[in-house]
């Protein structure tokens, strides 16, 4: 690039290629860039340390413990010498304090670090030690002559790094020398994105310190304050856009008013509910009637746990729809669980003349050509179904509420084909049996307004969940024979449909013949998810009806499964299935008015990640606690599915652990907002073009410019 000017001569910004950097040039920016992503001057300053090292804390080789500990050390380097083995040569030499001697060693080397060495005087080292046969040795140290050591009392940042970096010079020396001449330029680099008042506030560090005690910080207090800032920036930012979308949508998702309550839901709610409907199911039903009152799509997530009452919910939402002179539908990812809700529907309206039909894959061309009819002609109020409900040849007279029950599971293209089935957009309804956290929630689902149902129906007993192993399966086997003779049923669920290659998991063949051996007086159910719609639905008929006192299944009966006569839940292998897979099964027991047990079977090895899973299981029912420890394990980009990582990117705000900021910068936002909804003030011109700048391009539906 000859055009380009010098690098002494180029002022730096934060689009500056970083080869243009002091210390870094064409070859070694292209190695930095491949190991660690990092592309600009920019880059650089995001580029934080994973922890700190208290330069005046130094070692002494006796007192060492601990292995892979990165530390300091003060003392000499002594008896260089080169050992071949084979046809590999390192560099070993010895490394002395007044406590004792260790081996300092480099696997590869120039002979200028041979002749460079400072033997015999007082150097500081620093590096990750290894303990091999009770000695302790430092690979590939950093060295830094006493008289020579820099007089700064600043915390040493450490940066991430790889065995890459290391061996090709580019070292903690090396990234603490190129950070710290790139905040020399921090007043040229970094401007400020948050009004005075704001800072004030919140006693923020400036932008400009916050970046200069991120890297190298006066103090831990200093640092503490300088992650608190760059935490609320990330959050606040976010916020910002995900209100602006919030905004943008009801300014331009025009929908169907809906202000009449009559006789459907009355009639229903004072003659046919079947019990009374708890505080959390009305404060929600309020919520989703002052959205549909409005000429305004609703675009609503309802998050509830597994036996919240949510179809409850979305039946009375319907027939609000249906007092207003429209239809509604109901879509599942899968025909079980379709079925269930047809099925829980059609039982709640039996006492009505409410027409409900079920349109699946399954059904039968005959009767699609009914339901077609009756779409087109009014007649149908609500169909439930599952992708079939999509196809073009589905029309309906006036669709005017579309509830997709786990949202997640269906791609944007589909979902826009059911927005399209009315001249003016559905109002929509999304319910989850995934209890979110509520940080994640406002991620993965920007665009909704949320309600949750954190109140289980008056009268449930709580599942108990135990833990066993499998010295213990004698006694669990006994208690599930007490519990059939009590008149119950029992779940055997397996993670595998046929034999693992890790020998230790059961699989569903092998346990179905060992359930029926060892239950050889009972009746057993199968079912997988590799059988025919039909043979599911003919075993599942069979446990259902009572007539099979045991089931045995995969993780198909996740959703859809309902038998409240089932009480016992016996999970083989538990260690293998997520938290969240966990919570769900045990959901399916529980649902009937007898106590219910879930039983966690796993091996007497387990990882300290199944541990603090199963541990949690049996200390909590709390499906949004249970969340939040299953988004601590996996990350917020696992928790529905790995198509929606990304979609939350922070590079210092945890989802969990920092819930408390995030709900502050929502406040601070929504207030702003509500003040100054397009930033039109001379104080938050500030926030204005940090927003435009880093991330209208973030946010297409911004109505900012």
């Amino acid at each position: 690039m000859a055009d380009q000017k010098p690098v002494s001569k180029l002022k730096l910004n934060l689009e500056t290629s970083i080869e243009y950097v002091k210390g870094i040039g064409p070859e070694k920016a292209k190695l930095i860039k491949s190991v660690l992503g990092i592309s600009t001057v920019e880059d650089l300053l995001n580029f934080y340390p994973i922890r700190y090292l208290d330069k005046n804390k130094v070692y002494k080789i006796s007192h060492l413990q601990e292995n892979n500990l990165e530390i300091q050390l003060k003392g000499k380097i002594t008896h260089v010498q080169e050992i071949q083995t084979g046809k590999t040569k390192r560099l070993s030499a010895k490394f002395n304090d007044e406590t004792g001697t260790m081996d300092l060693v480099w696997f590869q080397y120039s002979k200028w670090l041979k002749e460079q060495l400072p033997i015999n005087r007082e150097v500081y080292i620093f590096g990750k030690i290894n303990l091999f046969n009770n000695q302790f040795s430092m690979p590939h140290p950093e060295i830094e002559i006493e008289e020579k050591r820099e007089n700064d009392n600043r915390l040493r940042p450490i940066y991430p790094s790889s065995e890459k970096l290391t061996k090709r010079g580019l070292n903690q020396k090396y990234f603490q020398t190129i950070l710290r001449n790139i905040c020399k330029e921090i007043p040229n680099l970094i401007e400020e994105n948050l009004p005075d008042y704001l800072i004030k506030s919140f006693k923020f560090l400036s932008r400009q310190h916050t970046f200069l005690n991120i890297h190298f910080p006066q103090s831990m207090e200093y640092f503490e304050k300088a992650d608190h800032r760059l935490k609320f920036e990330e959050s606040f930012f976010f916020q910002l856009g995900y209100v602006l979308k919030k905004i943008h949508h009801k300014s331009h998702a025009f929908g169907n008013p809906f202000p009449i309550v009559g006789d459907y839901f009355t009639g229903f709610y004072e003659n046919h509910l079947p019990f009374e409907l708890t505080n959390a199911q009305k404060r929600v039903l309020k919520e989703i009637r002052l959205d549909m009152k409005k000429p305004i799509q609703m675009n609503r997530l309802l998050q509830g746990d597994v036996g919240s009452g949510k179809t409850m919910v979305a039946l009375l939402t319907m027939l609000i729809a249906m007092d207003n002179g429209f239809q509604s539908c109901m879509m599942a990812p899968t025909e079980i669980l379709a079925q269930q809700h047809y099925n829980g529907i059609k039982e709640l309206l039996e006492k009505t003349d409410i027409n409900v039909r079920l349109l699946t894959g399954s059904t039968k061309a005959s009767e699609r050509k009914i339901i077609h009819q009756e779409l087109e002609n009014g007649e149908l109020s609500i169909l439930v179904g599952t992708h079939a409900v999509l196809e073009d040849k589905v029309k309906f007279k006036n669709l005017g509420l579309a509830i997709i029950d786990e949202q997640h599971r269906f791609g944007v293209a589909q979902r826009a084909k059911l927005w399209a089935k009315n001249k003016i957009p559905p109002h929509i309804l999304v319910m989850t049996a995934t209890p979110i956290p509520r940080t994640l929630a406002m991620s993965f689902y920007s665009d909704l307004d949320v309600s949750v149902i954190d109140e289980m129906p008056v009268g449930r007993k709580p599942i108990i969940t135990a833990h066993r192993r499998e010295k213990d399966r004698t006694y669990v086997y006994n208690f599930c024979r007490d519990e059939i003779k009590k008149g119950r049923q029992v779940y055997f669920v397996y993670p595998l449909i046929e034999e693992s290659e890790t020998l230790d998991y059961k699989n569903l063949m092998e346990g179905l013949d060992h359930v029926m051996n060892s239950f050889p007086d009972y009746n057993v159910s199968m079912l997988h998810g590799r059988m025919k719609p039909d043979e599911k639905d003919a075993a599942m008929h069979y446990f259902a009806s009572g007539k099979a006192e045991l089931m045995v299944a995969t993780t198909v009966i996740e959703v859809g499964v309902n038998v409240p006569n089932a009480s016992v839940m016996v999970i083989e292998s538990a260690e293998r299935f997520g938290l969240s897979q966990l919570h769900q099964l045990r959901g399916r027991v529980g649902r009937g008015a007898e106590q219910s047990y879930c039983i966690l079977m796993t091996s007497d090895k387990l990882s300290t990640e199944s541990r603090t899973r199963i541990r949690t299981m049996t200390e909590t029912n709390d499906g949004f606690k249970i969340s939040e420890v299953d988004m601590q394990l996996r990350g917020p980009g696992d928790i529905l599915g790995t198509q929606q990582s990304g979609v939350v990117d922070f590079k210092r705000l945890d989802l969990v652990k920092d819930s408390g900021i995030i709900k502050t910068t929502k406040k601070t936002v929504e207030k702003i907002l509500e003040k100054d909804p397009l930033l039109g003030l001379a104080e938050h011109q500030i926030i204005k073009n940090y927003y435009l700048k880093y991330y209208k391009g973030k946010n297409k539906w911004s109505k900012i410019s």
